[in-house]
């Protein structure tokens, strides 16, 4: 998922961007690409080239990358950041969500499809020089992601900011060295974040004999499900509210609150799953949900290391 509810999302966007991006998708899910041109050529000639059309596009170049035609996936790739390059000569990124939703799509499947043709070095320096470029924008945790995801695995874990939290006070990663660590990324508007806690809970018992310890980081991000703009100290109080509703079985998880957090460890898809291992190195970086016996098989890993 992105930084919002798929509710909170549609609610803001136009009636002309959820058709052409719906179209799009719908025909790709088809595997019907003659069909999702014709729907982009029509948006084009009605519209131009807007921020939506650069969103909707991309999906053209992720669609290609599910089907591994990586050469496709890049020509698709380079085209919307071209797209979107040329719309960045007229505003700011953030001035609404479609057009860095594009752009960061674009990079991270042009980035990808390096990767799976075992260019990592190529691809880590794509994603490398985009952070320069967008690191203080709302892509920045998006690369981030694909940077982890290709050179994350072996290295020492980033430390916390732990400056603001719920729950119990969360200790420092060098502190928990000589035991695993599970890291839980999650999202007060996050529906599979809901869903994993429960698996999370039940294996935080299962292994607390061998010293597991889990962590939930979280951020603010500027509204709830009930207002659009909220305040900091009221955003606070509604995720101390979900987490009450919703994680009871890990209230006592510490979760510190910080931005810099989800930037570092790349955590624009919720949840994010980060395991160290007893020497505080990354042995596991998984953005999204895991199945019990799929998260529980890496914890067995850890724990017998």
């Amino acid at each position: 998922m992105g930084i919002r509810s798929i509710a909170l999302f549609l609610a803001m966007i136009s009636p002309a961007w959820a058709g052409i991006v719906e179209d799009v998708r719908g025909a790709l899910a088809q595997n019907n690409y003659a069909a999702a041109e014709v729907s982009l050529k029509s948006y084009l000639a009605q519209n131009g080239v807007t921020g939506e059309y650069v969103e909707a596009y991309s999906w053209m170049a992720r669609a290609a990358l599910i089907n591994r035609d990586y050469d496709q996936a890049t020509a698709y790739a380079r085209q919307a950041e071209a797209l979107a390059l040329d719309q960045l000569k007229k505003r700011p990124l953030d001035a609404e969500p479609h057009l860095p939703l594009g752009l960061g799509a674009a990079i991270e499947v042009e980035a990808q499809s390096m990767a799976a043709r075992g260019q990592r070095q190529r691809a880590a320096a794509v994603l490398q020089a985009a952070l320069k470029t967008y690191g203080n924008t709302s892509i920045r945790a998006r690369l981030q992601k694909n940077v982890n995801l290709i050179s994350f695995q072996g290295r020492s874990a980033p430390p916390l900011r732990e400056d603001q939290f719920l729950g119990s006070r969360p200790p420092t990663l060098a502190s928990l060295k000589g035991s695993p660590v599970l890291l839980f990324f999650w999202a007060h508007w996050c529906g599979d974040c809901k869903a994993e806690a429960p698996i999370i809970t039940q294996l935080r018992s299962e292994y607390a004999s061998k010293g597991l310890t889990v962590i939930g980081p979280t951020r603010l991000y500027g509204y709830t499900a009930q207002v659009e703009h909220a305040s900091p100290s009221d955003e606070l109080a509604y995720i101390d509210a979900v987490r009450h509703r919703f994680y009871g079985g890990l209230l006592d998880m510490p979760v510190p609150i910080s931005t810099y957090n989800f930037n570092v460890y790349g955590s624009s898809t919720t949840p994010t799953l980060v395991l160290l291992d007893r020497a505080g190195k990354v042995a596991m970086y998984h953005p999204g949900a895991l199945a019990y016996d799929e998260l529980r098989a890496e914890i067995d890993k850890v724990v017998a290391r």
